[in-house]
C-alpha cells in the first residue's frame, strides 16, 4: 500500500502508548525519515519510560541522539559525553560510537568522524549501520583508496545489500566518474527502496553533470519516500536556484526549513536566494543565523563559503569595516583564494583606500588571472596617479 503517513502514526501509537523500548518501531520511523523536527520532539517528550529513572535517561538519551541533530550540538554533545562516561559505562557500544560518528559528521567534522567510523569497522566488519556515515565521510575526504577496496568486499559479501552498491557509487563519484556513479546508486535504489542515502547519491550524480532534470526526478522520489528529510527538498530548491527559477526555488527552501528550521545549510541558500534577489539585508539576517547555528564556523572550512557569502552580503549594504573583517576570517579557512582576495580589494577600493585596494588585487592576479580585477587594479592606479578620477 506504501501509505507512510498511516505507517508512521502507528509506529508513533507502539512507542507512545505500547511499548517505548520496541526498537523497531523506533528505527522505523528514524531510519526511514518519517518524523519532522518538531514530531521527533513531540515523540521524544512522550516516551514513557517507566519508574527506573536511570535505566530510562540513558535509553532516551540514546533515542534523541539518534534523532535529528541541528540546533542540539551542545544538547547532544552532552548527552554523548554521558553515555561514554563512567556512570553508564557506553563508550565501547558499537551502538553509542554509530551516533556519535552521525553527530561529527552533522558538524562537518570529517577527519574525526572517519576514524570513529574505522574504530566500529574494525570492531566488527559487518556493522552495516555505520557504513553510509563512514562511506560519505571518505567521500568528503577524497579516500579513493579506502572507498574502491571497502566497495568490492562490500559487494563480495552483501551483493543485495543496497549499502554495498551505494560504496561503489560514492567510489565513482569521488573519482569524479559520474556516469558510473550514477548507474550503482540506481542500482542500490532498486534493491532497497528505502535507502536514503542511495536516492541522495543518485541525484547527486547527475547534478554534478548539470543534468537538472533528472537530478530533481531523483531528489523528488526521495522526498515523497522520506517525508521526514529535509536534504531531498534543499537540494531540489538548490537546482531551481541553478536554473534562475527563484519562487520555485523559495518554495523548496521553505519547506525544507519547516522540515529542518536550524539546518545551517538551509539558512545558508537562503541566504543565496535574497542575494540574487538584490534583498542584502535580509542575506545578512540568514547568513549570520546561519553561522550562528555551528559551534565554531570559523575553524571549519566547511563553512567558509558562508562566511564569504556574509562579507558580500556586507559589503552590498555598505557596512565595508565588517565586510573586511568577514574576508579576512574566510582567507584564514581558505588561504589563497583568489576571489576572496579580489573581493577584498574591491572594498577597500570602495573604501577609498586604493593603495592598500592595489596590493589586494595583486596578491589575487598572482594566485589566478581574471579580467574584473584586472580592470579594478587599472582603475586604482589611474586613481593614484590621478586622484580626481572618479571610482565606479
Amino acid at each position: 500500500m506504501d501509505n507512510r503517513e498511516r505507517a508512521k502514526q502507528h509506529y508513533v501509537r507502539a512507542l507512545e502508548a505500547s511499548d517505548p523500548f520496541c526498537y523497531e518501531a523506533f528505527e522505523a520511523l528514524i531510519g526511514n525519515h518519517m518524523l519532522t523536527a518538531r514530531e521527533e520532539r513531540d515523540l521524544f517528550d512522550n516516551l514513557d519510560l517507566g519508574r527506573d529513572a536511570q535505566h530510562g535517561w540513558w535509553l532516551k538519551a540514546l533515542y534523541e541522539c539518534k534523532g535529528k541533530k541541528y540546533g542540539k550540538v551542545e544538547e547532544v554533545q552532552g548527552k554523548l559525553g554521558a553515555l561514554e562516561g563512567e556512570e553508564f559505562g557506553l563508550s565501547s557500544s558499537l551502538d553509542v560510537l554509530t551516533c556519535k560518528a552521525e553527530f561529527l559528521y552533522h558538524c562537518c567534522e570529517y577527519r574525526r568522524c572517519y576514524e570513529v567510523t574505522q574504530r566500529v569497522l574494525q570492531e566488527d566488519p559487518h556493522h552495516l549501520d555505520v557504513l553510509p556515515c563512514h562511506l560519505a565521510c571518505a567521500v568528503e575526504l577524497g579516500r579513493k583508496n579506502d572507498l574502491f577496496l571497502l566497495g568490492h568486499q562490500l559487494v563480495e559479501e552483501h551483493p543485495a545489500r543496497a549499502v554495498s552498491w551505494f560504496a561503489v557509487g560514492c567510489y565513482y563519484l569521488c573519482i569524479s566518474q559520474h556516469d558510473s556513479a550514477e548507474r550503482y546508486f540506481q542500482k542500490a535504489t532498486g534493491l532497497e527502496k528505502d535507502f536514503a542515502p542511495a536516492w541522495m547519491g543518485y541525484g547527486h550524480a547527475f547534478a554534478y553533470q548539470d543534468e537538472s532534470d533528472q537530478a530533481m526526478a531523483a531528489y523528488r522520489t526521495a522526498a515523497r519516500l522520506f517525508i521526514g528529510l529535509h536534504l531531498p527538498l534543499l537540494c531540489l530548491g538548490i537546482e531551481y536556484m541553478r536554473t534562475n527559477s527563484l519562487p520555485l526555488a523559495e518554495e523548496f527552501f521553505t519547506k525544507a526549513r519547516a522540515i529542518s528550521p536550524e539546518d545551517p545549510f538551509v539558512l545558508n541558500e537562503l541566504g543565496v536566494l535574497a542575494f540574487q534577489r538584490k534583498q542584502y539585508s535580509l542575506a545578512v539576517k540568514q547568513f549570520k543565523k546561519a553561522l550562528s547555528l555551528i559551534p565554531d564556523p570559523y575553524s571549519n572550512t566547511t563553512w567558509e563559503p558562508t562566511v564569504n557569502n556574509l562579507a558580500h552580503a556586507l559589503r552590498k549594504t555598505s557596512r565595508f569595516q565588517d565586510a573586511i573583517e568577514m574576508y579576512t576570517r574566510a582567507l584564514a579557512l581558505t588561504p589563497k583564494q583568489a576571489n576572496t582576495y579580489s573581493a577584498m580589494a574591491f572594498t577597500y577600493q570602495l573604501m577609498g583606500q586604493p593603495h592598500r585596494a592595489i596590493e589586494l588585487y595583486h596578491k589575487s592576479l598572482g594566485i589566478e588571472d581574471d579580467a574584473f580585477t584586472s580592470d579594478m587594479l587599472f582603475l586604482c592606479l589611474k586613481e593614484v596617479s590621478n586622484p580626481s578620477v572618479l571610482m565606479l
